[in-house]
């Protein structure tokens, strides 16, 4: 997450060379899909009902096929909270493998909005001087673990000399990797993935075939992933919870380009109320919610998770409104630590004005921007 040359704007994505991000983003933006992502339609106007929201016909959203992603896995489901509240403008939505892919997605504008880690959420922020996205809620909290293989690693100071993956280089799964091995001595260079301990950046769907194969000794991942390595042998080394007070740290946040923000406020709104009422949902029918979440998986992912999976990387996961914005400056440190930042002035990358709004419409209290709001 560097604002130089050593930018993580050079992470492995599926559309290979900075030349190629160059020339390609108006493409995409045509085509509809793209970096890594497949279009999957969400909700129908005909069906929802109602006047369109500001006028549009659409409104294009990203979200990752991960547990941590259940608010909009859950919310934008057909007859989901999400379409309900935009009426008649249809959602159109972008399946997308890591952060830095969602974001490179959101500055072509590709999407409007998008559900994304706090990393790649900071490094768009940064590299674009603060002017190409605004953090409008939260999502999840929790539900990162490193999972290793048990005959091969017996404890934390097991690590050196190993390989361990994580989704993809810069994502906030791989900041936290590389700044727990350099809080241990471990040296590691942030870009190539070289050091005392090996870091080899892949696609989560991949990382559970190869630790079978033994092509890697651990993975630091996102749910459903860690619990899938579980299910294959694999034990938590450690839960990413273990290292926040309160065990409360943000692991996904809803984002929004700022441009569609200042044109289109209600429907911006309109995503956030029917966010804020598919958390609510969520925490008050979990089993139920659950059902949806692996009805969302099959289709975006290829297969739903056996049950077992399921219910254990729904258990380390906490849907929140709150974007927990204290967790993100220290992240942000973190990033600068290991060499993927450097030191930013992330003033203004919140504006929770609207979710505030939404919150005191549903009688709940404000949440804090932890002074990074919009000035």
């Amino acid at each position: 997450m560097r604002t130089h040359s050593r930018s993580l704007g050079r992470s492995r994505t599926a559309l290979g060379s900075r030349a190629a991000l160059l020339t390609v983003p108006l493409l995409l933006v045509a085509a509809g899909c793209g970096y890594g992502s497949k279009a999957v339609e969400s909700g129908d106007p005909k069906a929802v009902g109602g006047k369109k929201v500001d006028g549009l016909d659409e409104v294009k959203v990203g979200y990752f096929p991960n547990v941590t992603h259940a608010t909009p896995l859950v919310g934008l489901r057909s007859g989901g909270q999400i379409p309900k509240e935009l009426g008649g403008t249809k959602v159109k939505t972008q399946v997308f493998n890591a952060g830095p892919s969602a974001i490179e997605a959101l500055n072509a504008k590709a999407v409007d909005m998008t559900w994304v880690g706090p990393s790649p959420s900071i490094n768009g922020y940064v590299k674009s001087g603060g002017k190409n996205l605004r953090i409008v809620a939260g999502a999840t909290s929790g539900g990162a673990s490193l999972v290793v293989d048990p005959k091969k690693i017996h404890s934390l100071k097991d690590l050196k000399g190993k390989k361990i993956a994580t989704p993809q280089l810069g994502n906030t799964q791989d900041v936290a990797l590389l700044h727990y091995l350099k809080t241990k001595g471990i040296k590691v260079d942030p870009e190539t993935g070289r050091g005392a301990t090996s870091v080899l950046r892949q696609d989560n769907k991949e990382i559970p075939t190869t630790f079978q194969q033994g092509g890697i000794d651990g993975a630091w991942v996102p749910e459903p992933t860690a619990s899938n390595l579980v299910s294959k042998g694999g034990k938590v080394l450690l839960n990413e919870k273990k290292l926040w007070k309160g065990g409360k740290f943000v692991t996904t946040n809803l984002v929004v380009r700022q441009d569609f923000l200042k044109k289109h406020p209600d429907a911006v709104e309109a995503v956030l109320r029917g966010s804020v009422k598919t958390n609510a949902w969520i925490r008050s029918h979990p089993d139920a919610a659950k059902k949806y979440l692996n009805e969302a998986l099959r289709r975006d992912a290829g297969k739903p998770l056996p049950g077992k999976v399921l219910d254990a990387a729904f258990a380390q996961i906490d849907v929140t409104d709150d974007p927990l914005a204290a967790t993100l400056r220290k992240q942000a440190d973190h990033a600068s630590s290991v060499g993927l930042l450097k030191k930013a002035d992330l003033s203004g990358i919140y504006d929770l004005t609207p979710l505030n709004r939404v919150l005191k419409s549903e009688g709940r209290p404000a949440v804090t921007d932890a002074g990074l709001g919009r000035k």
